[in-house]
C-alpha cells in the first residue's frame, strides 16, 4: 500500500505492492495572497505545506497511521506524527538502537541536511545510525523521540531549537563539510540569534525509522 501523508494532517491508503521505502521529500514553497509574507515569515506555512511520501507494509488497521501531531510527554516541546506503529519493543537507557533518518532544517524552508539513507555501505546498502539510549551524544529531541517508539515504527517529530543542537559535537552530524557548515552557521548565526530570531533557527524536522535495538 500507498500511505501518503502530509504535513497538513492529511493521510489517505490506496492500494499498492508491499514494499518498504522512505521516498525523498518533495518541498512545496508556501503560497500567499498577501504579499508581505516573508521567507522567515512563512515558516509554519512551509512546514505544513511540505509534501512527503511513505511506501510500506502496512499490518493490521489497528495499526495504521495517526494522522495528528502530538507533543510527547516531558518533552521539551517536541511533538510527533506516527507514520507507522512498529511492533517490537521499547528502548530503555543503556540500549543500543539502530535508526534510519532525514533530517530537515525549518529555517531552510525544509532544506535536508542529511539522510542515513545517503550513507551507503561497500554493498550500496544504507547504513543505519546507531547510538546508546541515555549516552548524551546526540540531540535531545531524537533520543526523546526514539524512548517512546517500538521497533518497527515511522515517526515524524518537529523539534525546538531547545531539544536540538545546542554545539556542533553533538550528533548526528551529516559528513558532508558543506553540509555541516551550512547547518551550523545557520544554528549558531550570532546576528540572527541577536534579532530574537533563535526560535526558528534551530527547529528540526526528523523522519525516523526505530530499525533494531540490542539490550544492554
Amino acid at each position: 500500500m500507498i500511505l501518503q501523508c502530509f504535513a497538513a494532517l492529511q493521510c489517505s491508503i490506496v492500494p499498492h505492492h508491499p514494499t518498504v521505502r522512505l521516498v525523498h521529500p518533495k518541498i512545496i514553497s508556501p503560497t500567499s495572497s498577501s504579499s508581505t509574507i516573508t521567507r522567515r515569515g512563512a515558516l509554519s506555512a512551509a512546514l505544513i505545506s511540505t509534501t512527503f511520501t511513505l511506501t510500506l507494509t502496512l499490518t493490521p488497521p489497528s495499526k495504521s497511521a495517526i494522522a495528528e501531531f502530538s507533543e510527547l510527554p516531558n518533552s521539551g516541546g517536541v511533538k510527533a506524527l506516527e507514520l507507522r506503529l512498529g511492533d517490537g519493543e521499547v528502548p530503555a537507557d543503556g540500549d543500543q538502537v539502530a535508526v534510519h533518518y532525514y533530517g530537515r532544517l525549518a529555517a531552510k524552508q525544509g532544506w535536508r541536511f542529511d539522510s542515513t539513507y545517503d550513507h551507503k555501505d561497500e554493498n550500496g546498502e544504507p547504513i543505519p545510525f546507531v547510538f546508546v539510549i541515555g549516552s548524551g551524544k546526540v540531540i535531545s529531541g531524537i533520543e526523546i523521540a526514539v524512548k517512546s517508539m517500538k521497533v518497527g515504527g515511522v515517526r515524524r517529530v518537529v523539534i525546538p531549537p531547545s531539544q536540538g543542537y545546542q554545539n556542533t559535537s553533538q550528533e548526528p552530524v551529516p559528513p558532508n563539510f558543506f553540509d555541516r557548515q551550512r547547518l551550523f552557521t545557520t544554528i549558531f548565526n550570532p546576528t540572527r540569534l541577536a534579532n530574537g530570531e533563535g526560535s526558528t533557527l534551530g527547529t528540526l524536522v526528523f523522519d525516523i525509522e526505530l530499525v533494531s535495538l540490542r539490550r544492554k
